[in-house]
């Protein structure tokens, strides 16, 4: 099922520089560049409360940019944020068609519980794949449900629609279910107590 783009409408950017760049974002717009496709990067400002909703939860946004009376689908390929604030700053924006697949990374969702007792540990946050540009997915599901101690969840268990692909080996592993480290400890010592009344017994 293809995604709904958001609209943004953009103005074109006449003056660059880091003063510039600030009034811009004074203004209330973002400073935004639209590239890809063999056409020239076309630099822009977008509302930038606009540019907060579109992007919110979803790194890779699909947005039509309105530009002098012309849509443009595209990505939200980088999104560049003030280390202080966190505000936005800057957006980079992938041209993309309807009919294309592209790579992205896209976040992994555990779902499910390890059997009692258990926890699991995610080995990769994010995951490298292939996927219709108009129907990106916003999670790469890995399912622990059940599974016991020392079980994982590799590539190759995954949960996605067919026509997404994980550009990752099918053996590296994504998420493993553990014992806790106190309980863990508390299981080495018991083994080391015992041990200690087995030699006890014996002499």
């Amino acid at each position: 099922m293809a995604i709904e783009s958001t609209k943004l409408e953009a103005v074109t950017r006449k003056e660059f520089g880091k003063g510039a760049s600030r009034r811009m974002r004074r203004d209330g717009n973002t400073p935004a560049v639209l590239y890809g496709h063999g056409e020239e990067p076309q630099h822009m400002g977008i509302n930038s409360h606009d540019v907060f909703l579109a992007t919110k939860g979803n790194a890779n946004a699909l947005v039509t940019v309105c530009l002098e009376g012309k849509d443009h689908l595209a990505l939200v390929k980088d999104i560049q944020r003030n280390p202080l604030t966190r505000n936005i700053e800057h957006i980079d924006l992938l041209r993309v068609k309807r009919d294309e697949k592209v790579e992205v990374e896209v976040p992994v969702e555990v779902v499910g519980e390890p059997e009692s007792g258990l926890i699991y540990t995610i080995d990769v946050l994010n995951v490298l794949v292939m996927a219709p540009a108009i129907d990106i997915p916003e999670t790469i599901v890995a399912d622990v449900e059940g599974l016991g101690d020392g079980e994982r969840v590799t590539v190759a268990d995954l949960k996605h629609a067919d026509d997404v692909e994980v550009l990752l080996p099918a053996d590296e592993i994504i998420v493993s279910v553990i014992l806790p480290e106190v309980e863990a400890s508390e299981e080495e010592a018991d083994a080391e107590d015992e041990a200690k009344a087995e030699e006890s017994a014996a002499e």
